[in-house]
């Protein structure tokens, strides 16, 4: 394939933000503890092997994350079907974004997701848990 697509990566994630929720990694900061929330990461596990994780959060590959949440999937699970509200995050807000554009169209409701990503959870002083301190 040689020239321009169609439509851009850039372009599709533009179009989703406009349309779902978006929450910065600061003001998710309290969401971490909250009961009623559930923050799912949403990257390759080995991102979350090099990086680290929120603490408490649910990992979701992003591959599978319409199949988890679908309850007449073969691969759904449980977590999705609690009345919680999910906030979806990938390393910059892109993946994210995408994901939650398309799983509220499926209707999953109250989904979100964390605008910058886990790199700004970092930056925003967000803990961070690591299997080599388990």
């Amino acid at each position: 394939m040689s020239g321009k697509l169609k439509t851009g990566v850039a372009e599709m994630v533009a179009a989703a933000k406009a349309k779902i929720d978006e929450v910065s990694a600061e003001a998710a900061l309290p969401l971490a503890n909250d009961p009623e929330t559930v923050i799912v990461d949403l990257r390759d596990v080995r991102e979350r092997q090099r990086d680290g994780w929120i603490p408490g959060s649910f990992h979701c590959p992003r591959g599978m994350a319409e199949f988890w949440v679908d309850p007449d999937s073969p691969y759904f699970k449980d977590i999705f079907g609690e009345d919680k509200a999910f906030v979806f995050h990938c390393a910059s807000g892109w993946r994210s974004a995408l994901t939650v554009a398309t799983l509220q169209e499926m209707g999953l409701p109250r989904v979100a997701h964390i605008s910058d990503g886990f790199k700004g959870w970092v930056a925003a002083g967000g803990p961070v848990e690591r299997a080599d301190k388990a």
